[in-house]
């Protein structure tokens, strides 16, 4: 095992006995986490506040830099419910850092501190025995594992998607990857002894609100089938890069569920439910649904016509990004520079990374970084010395172990999931005289 993924059992420890009781505390509960504008010259170009309706030609989306607890300066989309987006450069290392990790709440009300005293994650339902489990438990009675596992919004990337669709408008910065810790799911489902005949396990947390009009959804549930093979690969997540959760990230607990979207990935975990019957509620039924398609795409004339069956979302497509040369200035002619980039995918280790340097018409290997395991992002290098001066577009494909090659089309769907199309990164190079 590589040094990333080792784990310190002590340092966790010390770290979650910071006073039993998250950071963010001391802001009122219902009054929302505290948040600021962030006064950073230099460090992002002027934009626009608004690219719509045509597709958002930039990296992230538009907003303002913002503080919040525990977090660096994060790009805002709406404060309620929290949608942060991490901006490109703290995307060139494999792991992203937690202060600097993405933030996606679906309810307005989100826990701002949690007494650990008085907090339990309780397993019910369909089982034979009822659990609850205070934090202590579960550092002490189960072996604690680690994954590597990159946790992306289903709505990654939807500014870019034509015609546009409701939604928060993601540029490419709602995703992250980072070591989790804790506790796999399928122990705590066999401490409970599930029935036989139970059919799904259901997830929820802390947060609550009105959510969408008419909808019956002031509680945001997502479930799992027990016959997913995934539930294996599960974990109840106490830690994040070594430390504990960030309070915008589900502390005390989340769940991870690698190679999945993050709709999975319930923060302040808090219970989870053995049915045995179908899970029905809005955000099974309702919400989170892609096209039953391939690459999940399909028209506004069919879906407007009806003619559009759905099935909930679940696996990540491979993707690639370019993070630098970020186009922000000139290179110059003759002068070797480092392409690179993430890449990744629900599906296996991504083991190939194409580079051109000419819009997609001729590809070259690069060099890929350090293997993490099957759900982390991967780090890829190519090595370019533009000979010329002039305009080139830059262009990166990902090849994950199962053969999945990232494709060069767009696609469309009324949710404004799964993009994965190929990206460019123009460049300008100048002359060296």
């Amino acid at each position: 095992m590589n040094e990333r993924a080792k784990m310190s059992r002590r340092h966790l420890l010390r770290s979650l006995a910071l006073g039993g009781v998250a950071a963010g505390a001391g802001v009122a509960a219902r009054n929302g986490l505290l948040a600021g504008v962030a006064q950073l010259p230099g460090e992002r170009r002027p934009l626009p506040a608004f690219t719509g309706p045509s597709s958002n030609p930039y990296w992230n989306s538009v907003g303002p830099l913002v503080d919040y607890p525990q977090k660096l300066p994060l790009i805002v989309l709406t404060d309620r419910p929290a949608q942060l987006e991490t901006p490109r450069d703290y995307f060139r290392t494999p792991f992203t850092p937690n202060r600097a990790f993405y933030v996606r709440w679906h309810l307005d009300e989100i826990p701002n501190s949690i007494d650990l005293a008085a907090w339990r994650l309780r397993l019910e339902g369909s089982v034979q025995r009822r659990l609850s489990l205070s934090m202590s438990d579960l550092l002490s009675r189960f072996k604690p594992v680690s994954v590597c596992a990159v946790n992306q919004c289903s709505g990654n990337s939807r500014s870019k998607m034509q015609p546009r669709v409701p939604g928060g408008q993601w540029g490419h910065g709602a995703m992250g990857n980072a070591k989790w810790t804790g506790v796999r799911l399928r122990e705590l489902l066999d401490a409970a002894n599930v029935n036989q005949g139970a059919l799904a396990v259901q997830f929820q947390g802390l947060d609550q609100g009105k959510g969408p009009e008419q909808r019956g959804s002031h509680e945001f549930l997502k479930s799992l089938d027990l016959k997913d093979l995934v539930i294996d690969e599960c974990i109840v997540a106490y830690a994040m890069n070594d430390e504990q959760l960030p309070m915008l990230n589900g502390f005390p607990v989340r769940l991870v569920v690698p190679g999945y979207f993050a709709t999975y990935w319930t923060k302040s975990l808090s219970w989870i439910r053995v049915l045995d019957k179908p899970d029905e509620n809005f955000w099974m039924k309702t919400g989170y649904r892609i096209p039953d398609t391939p690459n999940g795409t399909t028209t506004p004339e069919d879906v407007k016509a009806g003619k559009v069956k759905t099935l909930p979302i679940s696996r990540m497509p491979v993707r690639s990004f370019i993070i630098s040369p970020d186009g922000e200035g000139k290179l110059v002619a003759a002068l070797p520079v480092q392409v690179c980039g993430i890449a990744f995918s629900g599906y296996g280790t991504v083991n190939k990374l194409e580079i051109s340097t000419d819009d997609g018409e001729t590809w070259s290997l690069a060099e890929l970084g350090e293997d993490f395991g099957p759900y982390s992002f991967r780090t890829w290098s190519f090595a370019w010395s533009p000979m010329r001066p002039g305009r080139y577009v830059l262009a990166a494909r990902a090849t994950d172990a199962k053969g999945n090659v990232q494709p060069d089309e767009a696609i469309w769907n009324p949710g404004g999931y799964m993009w994965n199309r190929i990206e460019r990164q123009e460049v300008v190079v100048g002359r060296a005289d």
